[in-house]
């Protein structure tokens, strides 16, 4: 196509209802198009035009998924300040005991928390591959 033909100098105007118009930029938010003329230059033309699918269960679940990573993080956060707390008092016979017995929890713990993390990470980079993002 010569650049003449590709500069687009001519106009179509058409009338519509606003009803009709909330429905075609509804339609123009669900594709993939940056703006409502190229959306509409290509329904018209019969060229193809992609649309965004989302799945609002799968949404949903990434939502509860990404609030429990957070409580996950906090949890760890404060598990992990009060044994260092119980560290620096280690010159307390009893914390000394408590401590040592409690290590391998404490332990176990860090270890499971970062394999849960690392899953939900994993999830949700599996999600992110197979749904669209929305366009900002």
């Amino acid at each position: 196509m010569t650049e003449k033909n590709k500069i687009r100098k001519e106009w179509l105007n058409i009338r519509i209802n606003e009803n009709e118009l909330s429905i075609i930029r509804n339609f123009y938010k669900k594709s993939t198009f940056h703006s409502l003329s190229a959306y509409a230059r290509n329904n018209l033309l019969k060229k193809p035009v992609i649309i965004k699918y989302r799945n609002e269960s799968a949404d949903e679940l990434l939502s509860e998924m990404i609030a429990l990573k957070n409580e996950l993080n906090a949890i760890g956060n404060n598990y992990n300040q009060a044994v260092h707390k119980l560290h620096i008092l280690d010159h307390i016979p009893e914390i000394k005991s408590w401590l040592t017995t409690h290590e391998n929890l404490h332990q176990s713990f860090l270890i499971m928390t970062k394999e849960i993390r690392n899953r939900m990470n994993e999830i949700y980079n599996q999600w992110l591959q197979k749904s669209p993002l929305p366009n900002h």
